[in-house]
């Protein structure tokens, strides 16, 4: 049997209840590497490769390559080592890390908006800058921060008088200058990334694109996000009677955001921005 995640450790098994969505961003951004990569067998480092579903896709694409999948959670590498063999998948902090200089493609599916602000674009320039001529550097990241999914969030948190208000108390939601918050940082614009990056690059390409996932109810919403981004809010409430009544809740908000369709589904807004740059 597989172990169960350590506290406030990520949990695969949540993570893939969607993973056919969730790996939907990596076939698009694979789409525009594949053209700037020459080797038969490139040098591939998949930062933030959670359970290895990225991972598994970058070896579909490029069958003689040789990869190294980094990720900061213990269960999601336990995951990625029991679904994909031949890699040597490692823990690591992606504002730290250093990957080799044999890179030939540095590859980031939904990890780097999980860096606040001041680290995000310099940590990426850091990693490209130090890539060989030719390397590619593709990365994906959410960029929800104002969808009704993520805003709901930070709304049903800030709540008072609600049995898990006391455990936001402090918790600065919404105030972009703490970094302690549970809400993440909003992306920054295209052009931002496209400044800092042009400088080291051939050429940079950037492009936004917002997916519609058809999911059965706000349940269904609720659990997608339980996987990402709810976690934060979730590690901060401490007693299960709470946190039972802040789903509930952010599960009731929900369903007046996102509408019923047709048949009863609903749909789930969720844009995501792609950046591929190639090294000069």
């Amino acid at each position: 049997m597989a172990s169960q995640p350590k506290k406030n450790d990520w949990s695969a098994t949540q993570y893939l209840k969607f993973n056919s969505e969730r790996t939907r961003p990596v076939y698009d951004l694979l789409s525009q590497v594949r053209p700037h990569v020459q080797s038969d067998s490139p040098r591939i480092y998949d930062l933030g490769c959670g359970p290895g579903n990225s991972t598994q896709a970058l070896l579909d694409a490029f069958p003689g390559a040789k990869a190294t999948g980094m990720d900061s959670s213990p269960d999601m590498l336990e995951k990625a080592r029991s679904a994909v063999s031949g890699v040597d998948f490692v823990q690591g902090d992606l504002a730290t890390y250093e990957v080799g200089k044999d890179a030939d493609v540095l590859f980031s599916n939904a990890v780097f908006h999980w860096l606040r602000t001041p680290a995000r674009i310099p940590t990426l320039v850091r990693l490209f800058e130090g890539l060989k001529p030719g390397a590619v550097l593709a990365i994906q990241v959410p960029d929800n921060y104002h969808a009704p999914s993520h805003r709901l969030m930070r709304e049903t948190a800030s709540a008072s008088s609600a049995p898990w208000s006391s455990y936001f108390a402090d918790a600065q939601i919404g105030d972009l200058s703490s970094s302690s918050r549970p809400d993440l940082d909003p992306i920054e614009a295209p052009g931002n990334f496209y400044d800092a990056l042009i400088p080291f690059a051939g050429s940079v390409n950037i492009w936004r694109t917002e997916y519609h996932h058809v999911l059965a109810d706000a349940h269904a919403i609720v659990e997608w996000v339980k996987g990402t981004g709810l976690q934060p809010y979730l590690h901060r409430i401490g007693e299960e009677g709470a946190k039972k009544a802040f789903l509930e809740e952010y599960e009731r908000r929900l369903g007046k955001a996102y509408p019923e369709l047709a048949d009863g589904k609903v749909l789930l807004g969720y844009p995501r921005l792609f950046v591929v740059a190639v090294r000069k």
